[in-house]
């Protein structure tokens, strides 16, 4: 699907029209000064982001409890005085 590029104009004009296409799969990227600031999606589209976020999210928890085994753990007094607590 592509994504329609409107200004934050546009999209304040045609906002309820713009949410009624997106419940059926259109996309919109809202701009400002050419600078893209939010987007109008389906609530299908959202979910599958928040799936694809929650994925990398163990990934990189995963990687983290990695880098524990390999390098150990370090004394709770260190890891205090190493982010100055």
């Amino acid at each position: 699907m592509v994504m329609i590029k409107v200004t934050s104009s546009e999209a304040r004009k045609d906002f309820a029209g713009m949410v009624r296409r997106a419940r059926k799969g259109a996309r919109y990227l809202i701009h400002k000064h050419n600078k893209g600031i939010a987007a109008i999606v389906s609530v299908e589209d959202l979910a599958l982001l928040e799936v694809i976020e929650r994925r990398r999210d163990l990934k990189a928890a995963r990687q983290a409890l990695e880098e524990i085994e390999r390098e150990g753990t370090i004394p709770w007094d260190q890891a205090k005085a190493e982010l100055g607590l």
